[in-house]
């Protein structure tokens, strides 16, 4: 059974860090694109990042860059998305998603659960 499963959410201070995980099973995960998207509360979903299948590209929304980083241990069948300097509107439950390719193009169509990050003083 496919499945993508998100993990390495909570709660953190402005400023803190988190490391959200992306592990696959049912799949080589290293034959795809994975994307990270992310829902505030309220707001729709929006996209965060996406790493090709080498890990030679990674892409980021203009107010994740320099703050987040996006890498690929396909030996682990894992995507990691570092998530540094966090602010209060980067919370929102954080979504992997898959692509059907190598490069980070079209829709996902195969999606986690999700993980909560909140940002909180």
């Amino acid at each position: 059974q496919l499945q993508l499963v998100e993990s390495g959410g909570g709660l953190v201070q402005p400023g803190g860090s988190l490391r959200l995980s992306c592990a696959a099973s049912g799949f080589t995960l290293g034959v795809y694109a994975i994307g990270w998207f992310r829902q505030a509360p309220g707001k729709e979903r929006e996209w965060v990042s996406c790493i090709s299948r080498s890990g030679g590209t990674t892409k980021y929304a203009d107010s994740m860059k320099g703050r987040f980083t996006l890498s690929r241990d396909n030996s682990k069948n894992t995507v990691y998305l570092q998530m540094n300097s966090l602010k209060l509107e980067d919370t929102g439950v954080y979504y992997c998603a898959r692509y059907e390719g190598a490069l980070c193009a079209g829709s996902p169509r195969a999606w986690g659960q999700g993980t909560q990050v909140t940002v909180s003083s």
